[in-house]
């Protein structure tokens, strides 16, 4: 027998072990199509949430253009401003922001209002522009005022704070036993536009796709947005560690970070999914706010859905 013979198996044999096979394999196929994975969900661990007005003050930390301080100030403002907006216009930040009040009434808490009460600017940088994390919570600390619990601690494109691309681009955190909260978030369009403005911006990682729109014209600011709009996701619903996440409560995974990189219908890791277009300027988006504007804002998981979930 040659090297490439095969050898002489009986023909309705070799029929008997392919249906076998197939029989099997379409067996397996069944029964995977019947398993469901067990749903994920964000534990409640009993903690206090921040629930009823809630007033905002914004550091402004670097040089800001008034344009980038309005697309950032109209975003807070669409939070609970659904009547402002129009019937017509639709979806909005405010349908998008209810998802996040689903988790105070499911915790028996009052819903969230969000009130921007203060803005300050130190554009000339006071403390310089190399920041650790411990002074991010100092300026929020010395810009709080009595009254105001959450402080953004905003800063510009051109101020470095420890961890900034490397590990996150943005975060929230606590202090003074309790007495404020903040969400610090910086511009990333010259340091790590493609970690931190995705997708506003080619990826460092992965395919490179073309890059969204920007639906404010500015890479930067929406991009700050996005991360402003997860952080203050997570900070309402678990701002002292104790109270709405999944994992580990050193690194937890929150209402918007569980969800992360999902904007639009069919989404995946990578593909930010079905979004709406500007007609005129073909910038993406999926949500209107106030003065004309409009967001991209990420998906959040849905407490009474126990799955992900976009407003387009």
């Amino acid at each position: 027998m040659g090297p490439f013979q095969s050898s002489k198996t009986p023909y309705p044999l070799l029929v008997l072990v392919f249906l076998s096979l197939l029989h099997i394999t379409c067996g397996t196929r069944n029964l995977l199509s019947l398993y469901q994975p067990p749903p994920i969900g964000l534990t409640y661990h009993n903690g206090p949430l921040l629930e009823g007005e809630l007033k905002i003050s914004i550091l402004w930390y670097g040089k800001f253009s008034p344009a980038q301080k309005s697309i950032i100030v109209d975003f807070l403002q669409s939070l609970n401003s659904a009547n402002k907006i129009g019937s017509r216009k639709t979806p909005t930040v405010s349908k998008w922001w209810q998802t996040i009040q689903n988790y105070l009434t499911k915790a028996g808490k009052k819903e969230t209002r969000l009130v921007l009460s203060n803005q300050l600017t130190d554009e000339s940088c006071s403390i310089g522009k190399t920041l650790k994390k411990s002074q991010i919570s100092e300026l929020a600390q010395l810009n709080s005022k009595k009254g105001e619990l959450l402080t953004l601690v905003l800063t510009a494109q051109d101020v470095a704070v420890e961890g900034f691309c490397m590990s996150n681009c943005g975060y929230h955190g606590s202090g003074q036993g309790k007495r404020f909260v903040f969400i610090w978030a910086g511009n990333a369009a010259t340091q790590c536009p493609g970690q931190c403005a995705w997708p506003f911006h080619q990826p460092i990682y992965g395919p490179q796709a073309t890059p969204l729109g920007a639906p404010n014209g500015d890479v930067g600011a929406d991009g700050m947005v996005v991360n402003i709009a997860s952080l203050l996701a997570g900070v309402v619903t678990n701002p002292y560690g104790n109270g709405y996440y999944q994992g580990p409560a050193q690194a937890p995974l929150e209402a918007a970070s569980a969800c992360a990189g999902l904007y639009g219908r069919g989404a995946y890791p990578g593909y930010v999914g079905e979004l709406l277009v500007d007609s005129i300027t073909g910038a993406s988006y999926n949500a209107h706010g106030t003065n004309g504007r409009k967001y991209l804002l990420p998906g959040l998981f849905d407490p009474n859905k126990s799955a992900c979930s976009t407003i387009v």
